[in-house]
């Protein structure tokens, strides 16, 4: 495992997991919301997909976000793909003071709406309600051969904090 792709909603852990293993890795860890969120605004996408693409075309990496736009050039190029699917209860209740202040900085720093509890619900409830429409995996998955003589990218599915700990520890060899 040398390239790493995190996704999920806000505050289900991304950056935690994806920070603890990339100083585990000695690699790199990227939040893409730091990248795409500027002191004067949001990037373009063109410049945004370019910067993604510069940051996953480097040997080993650690990427965390949720943006299906930069899916060939950040979840196609990893290893490991770790998909955070915890519950909207769990979601919601861990969305405290620190994350909705991280959060607020970057959408005062874009120049966009800084209420964003209403925002966060508005987007999870939905989002929660499509997942529950996905029948339950076992992690890992391993997709068909990419089609480019690259072996499938692993899927790892977390519907839970304590599988999300059991894997973290896993790869940090805790276990």
């Amino acid at each position: 495992m040398r390239k790493v792709a995190f996704f999920g909603p806000p505050a289900s852990g991304k950056t935690t997991l994806a920070g603890k293993l990339a100083a585990h890795m000695g690699v790199a860890h990227t939040d893409l919301d730091e990248i795409l969120f500027t002191d004067t605004g949001a990037l373009p996408l063109d410049e945004f997909r370019a910067a993604a693409a510069e940051i996953t075309d480097r040997g080993s990496w650690v990427v965390e976000g949720n943006f299906s736009k930069l899916a060939d050039v950040v979840w196609h190029r990893a290893d490991v793909l770790v998909w955070l699917d915890l519950p909207l209860r769990l979601v919601v209740a861990d969305h405290g003071p620190q994350p909705a202040a991280a959060r607020r900085a970057r959408r005062e720093r874009a120049g966009e709406a800084v209420d964003l509890e209403p925002g966060l619900l508005r987007s999870a409830v939905p989002a929660a309600h499509r997942r529950a429409q996905i029948p339950a995996q076992p992690a890992p998955l391993r997709p068909a051969d990419r089609g480019d003589g690259r072996p499938g990218l692993d899927v790892v599915r977390l519907r839970s904090g304590r599988e999300a700990d059991a894997w973290l520890a896993d790869q940090l060899g805790q276990r």
